[in-house]
């Protein structure tokens, strides 16, 4: 017997190769080739999905534009119990903005203790003095997002130039008579189509 006799036939008894080298290479050879299909089809696919999501989503690009009014917290620090004001605001200056372009206004609103104090009016002003105002409603302990779609504000005729948004607490509305409302996150969202 010859060295690579001896070495096969060992390699045989011992870690069970066989014979036939070629039938070894073949398998190896199908097995990466079935390796590299799979690993082309997950890229294939996965590029195709995210190029589909990327296209279908594109429209709604324009539904989470948004233009932040002010930055921060703010708060509406109301007392009706002896006080003669019947009515609390928060007014905050509109930059100069062509809200035309926007769907909605939204913010964030809670109040700093339990309890409903009643509905909150938001007013909006235009530098022509047009004024609109919507209620909302259900504003208690935990944070809550509102979007007000500003064709709610029937008031206002021209949108190219607003002097204020206001939120506004009136006393004979309120069920809680003293408290705080806090409000963040006030921005003009959702850019209209060109």
């Amino acid at each position: 017997m010859q060295r690579e006799e001896i070495y096969d036939h060992l390699a045989q008894v011992y870690l069970g190769k066989r014979k036939d080298p070629e039938s070894h290479k073949t398998r190896h050879f199908h097995a990466w080739f079935l390796i590299n299909v799979l690993i082309a089809l997950i890229v294939f696919s996965s590029v195709f999905y995210g190029l589909t999501a990327f296209l279908t989503r594109r429209t709604s690009f324009r539904d989470n534009i948004i233009f932040v009014l002010h930055n921060g917290l703010v708060r509406l620090d109301y007392d009706f119990n002896g006080h003669v004001a019947p009515i609390k605001f928060l007014a905050l200056d509109a930059p100069a903005i062509d809200a035309s372009h926007y769907k909605n206004i939204q913010f964030s609103i809670r109040v700093k203790d339990k309890g409903n104090p009643g509905p909150v009016k938001v007013v909006i002003t235009s530098n022509k003095n047009e004024t609109a105002s919507h209620y909302i409603q259900g504003v208690d302990f935990a944070w809550q997002d509102f979007r007000i779609p500003l064709q709610e504000f029937k008031g206002i005729t021209d949108w190219g130039s607003l002097k204020a948004i206001s939120f506004m607490v009136e006393s004979w509305n309120m069920e809680k008579k003293k408290g705080i409302i806090l409000i963040d996150n006030i921005c003009f969202s959702g850019e209209k189509g060109v």
